[in-house]
C-alpha cells in the first residue's frame, strides 16, 4: 500500500477554512449530536473541524453540511477563495 501523497498548502489552507466554517455553524451544538445526525463518527467531524482531515469525502461534507444547513454552494464559496484567473494576454477569463 503507498503512503498518501502530502497536502499542498492550498489544501492545507482549505482545510483549516473548512473546519473553522463548521464549527461556527455548529454554534452551541455538541459535536456529539450533529455527527451523529449525519451519520459520521464524532471522531471524524474533531478531526475535520480541527483541520487535521484537510480533503474528507465530498458524501461527509455534504452529510454535515446538510444537518447544520449549509448549501454546498455556500460551503465552497466560503472555503475556495476566488481566483483571478487570466489567459495569456492578461485578460480575465470567463
Amino acid at each position: 500500500m503507498m503512503a498518501p501523497l502530502p497536502l499542498s498548502p492550498a489544501e492545507v489552507e482549505r482545510g483549516e477554512r473548512l473546519g473553522a466554517l463548521l464549527r461556527r455553524a455548529r454554534g452551541e451544538r455538541s459535536m456529539l449530536s450533529v455527527a451523529l445526525d449525519a451519520g459520521v463518527s464524532p471522531e471524524t467531524l474533531r478531526k475535520i473541524e480541527s483541520g487535521r482531515v484537510a480533503t474528507p469525502a465530498f458524501s461527509t461534507i455534504a452529510a454535515i453540511a446538510g444537518v447544520l444547513h449549509l448549501s454546498l454552494d455556500a460551503v465552497w464559496a466560503e472555503i475556495e477563495p476566488i481566483r483571478d484567473v487570466r489567459d495569456t494576454r492578461g485578460r480575465v477569463a470567463s
